[in-house]
């Protein structure tokens, strides 16, 4: 328009009314995240029926905030144990983790213990993705409560996973005079009788194992701290088990199902949190591929894994056949060594597989899904899955995980039958599974699950009818407002939206950014930018994946960032005019006189008062670049909001 180009996002609502969003504004725009395929319903522009369901959605998750404060408010008041200050041990076992921790693991680690030394029972969620090491930060806060001396209990959901879990606590606390001993069903009874009598003797500082843990006739002497890994596994007979256990106890919960950021601020206050954003330094992406099932790359995949050393997981998840799948790959794969294991098998069969296949006595191991939880085996860096169209996303993704966990290269292969008809839903999983593979995926993942699946009881089924009704988005962000309106928190004036008519070319070209869907992503991201490092993070993000940002995108991150800058300075717009910018305020908003005369020798500025607003005019000098003026003046005032 006028000779100014620039892309907007066009909303189409019911009758025929339509709303075209510019770029600045697209951080007020989410996309649609609800219950199955099934579309929203689709109201006129400013009819009072959407505001009537928002109103509806508020009051039920107020109901659930006040929930959630009841239960913290108990936790808040019982007394439990404070933990002393880390001992010179802490340190020597801290230091001699065979690898450079990261960033984030340092900083949560930090945390924990922090929280462990308060007389307030801990309740601490530790998130990270797959392979990220929250295992290791788990450790040092079970060295923590064991140098007290307190007992610890490690509760997982499978008997591989607790198996895998005894093993790395025992080579990590190797040489400290730790007793760490597992209940599952791979300890016969008589095992586990003599368990039971000397954690009640207080002779097993730490204990590992499955929901057999949670029996009646398990008795903890002094238990200190309990760690959860993947709560959501457990049902709901255990979880009322868990209540009682964790109630004055120090609790840590480990999880890989990752939570959008939205969840963590709306249960800010409520629950404790720690993120591991960032993966090892010497962990690779895992090569994903998507393909139908044949035998050639089957045996390709197998033999390039086997020939530099390493092992193969063949994911077959039929226990009926997995004896005869095994047979084949045997026939198929001669001079390669291949057994399998499934769940079913006798307790003493399948933990003698699962330790062969270790110890490296085979290469392929044909399995069922119980290698999807925190199996870790370095030596292990292909999977190949069958039938992965009868699969779960989220569970596709997990399994990818049990790949790559060290240095070197890792392949995944999700193979399908191309002689049976795939469902809609089946081809976007494997579809998502294949886009989704940069570190830190499980976020876009899970999000792209619930669509795909729907929300299930994810959040009971009193709150999932609300959820469908105003999508993800909206149904958090009315969650957090009810925890802050519940906890007796002023609640937050809505953000100032600044009119902006700057008539510069601003958007991003097709030729620059070609897939419509990672426009849409990058405009997003140029929304939110709140400042100067905010602009420079996204610009380097844009270089590294797409090269050098072209002018008119250059602009666009200059008007975002002018945006941001105006919102917080009280202004509501901003027009330009030539070689002039026209400032008006918010109402009520002055700056002192003393200030804006102080601004003069650097600015060309004049103000202007009426009875409405105070508006101030900026004129670039000739020459000069007009966007980065207004915000290096736009910076100045934001500097100086006490003049406000």
């Amino acid at each position: 328009m006028d000779g100014v180009s620039l892309d907007y996002i066009k909303i189409s609502y019911a009758k025929g009314d339509v709303l075209f969003v510019p770029p600045e504004q697209m951080d007020l725009i989410q996309k649609y995240v609800g219950a199955g395929d099934a579309p929203p319903k689709i109201t006129r522009l400013g009819s009072q029926e959407w505001s009537g369901t928002k109103k509806k959605v508020s009051k039920a998750v107020k109901e659930l905030a006040e929930e959630y404060l009841r239960m913290y408010a108990v936790r808040q008041n019982i007394q439990g144990y404070a933990f002393g200050q880390d001992t010179v041990y802490q340190a020597e076992f801290e230091d001699a983790f065979e690898y450079v921790p990261t960033d984030d693991q340092i900083r949560a680690s930090e945390e924990i213990k922090r929280d462990m030394e308060r007389s307030v029972p801990m309740d601490r969620l530790l998130m990270g993705d797959v392979g990220f090491g929250k295992t290791e930060v788990a450790m040092r806060a079970a060295f923590k409560a064991v140098m007290e001396p307190k007992q610890v209990a490690v509760l997982v959901p499978t008997t591989i996973l607790a198996l895998q879990h005894y093993n790395n606590f025992r080579e990590r606390f190797r040489g400290y005079p730790v007793n760490i001993e597992l209940m599952c069903r791979f300890r016969t009874a008589s095992q586990i009788k003599k368990t039971a009598k000397d954690l009640k003797d207080g002779k097993v500082d730490i204990l590992i194992g499955t929901h057999r843990i949670l029996s009646k006739d398990v008795e903890f002497r002094d238990l200190g701290l309990l760690i959860i890994d993947e709560e959501q596994r457990f049902g709901v007979a255990h979880k009322d088990r868990l209540k009682l256990l964790k109630e004055n106890v120090d609790t840590l919960t480990l999880s890989a199902t990752p939570i959008p950021r939205t969840m963590h601020m709306s249960l800010s206050g409520i629950r404790d949190m720690s993120v591991l954003d960032t993966p090892p330094g010497e962990k690779m992406e895992v090569q994903t591929y998507v393909m139908p099932s044949d035998e050639t790359v089957i045996k390709s995949a197998v033999m390039n894994e086997v020939n530099r050393g390493g092992q193969v997981f063949y994911l077959y998840n039929r226990v009926d056949t997995i004896a005869e799948r095994a047979l084949r790959l045997r026939d198929i794969l001669p001079g390669v060594r291949v057994d399998y294991a499934h769940g079913q098998m006798n307790e003493k069969e399948l933990e003698g597989k699962i330790l062969d296949f270790l110890d490296g006595k085979f290469d392929v191991l044909v399995c069922t899904t119980i290698i999807e939880n925190g199996v870790d085996m370095v030596n292990t860096n292909t999977i190949i899955i069958e039938d992965a169209d009868r699969l779960g996303l989220s569970q596709l993704y997990q399994l990818r995980g049990r790949v790559g966990r060290g240095s070197i290269r890792a392949y995944a292969y999700m193979l399908y039958n191309p002689a049976k008809m795939m469902n809609e839903t089946a081809s976007k999983r494997l579809q998502t599974i294949k886009e989704f593979t940069r570190f830190g995926s499980g976020f876009r993942i899970a999000m792209r699950d619930l669509q795909i699946r729907g929300s299930g009881n994810i959040l009971g089924a009193a709150q999932s009818g609300h959820f469908a009704n105003v999508g993800y988005e909206m149904y958090m962000r009315l969650l957090s407002e009810a925890v802050s309106e519940s906890s007796g928190q002023a609640p937050k004036r809505a953000d100032r939206i600044c009119e902006m008519d700057l008539r510069t070319d601003a958007f991003i070209p097709k030729e620059y950014i070609e897939s419509e869907e990672d426009r849409i992503i990058a405009y997003k991201n140029i929304a939110l930018i709140k400042d100067r490092s905010d602009m420079e993070r996204v610009m380097d993000e844009l270089t590294d994946i797409y090269s050098d940002v072209p002018d008119v995108t250059l602009s666009l991150l200059r008007v975002a960032l002018l945006k941001a800058l105006c919102v917080r300075a009280g202004i509501v717009k901003a027009v330009r005019n030539g070689r002039s910018v026209m400032f008006t305020f918010d109402e009520g908003v002055s700056y002192d006189p003393a200030f804006l005369s102080g601004l003069s020798p650097r600015f060309d500025i004049r103000m202007r008062q009426n009875q409405d607003s105070v508006r101030m005019v900026y004129t670039a000098p000739e020459g000069a670049d007009i966007l980065s003026g207004c915000c290096d003046l736009m910076e100045l005032f934001v500097c100086n909001e006490a003049q406000l």
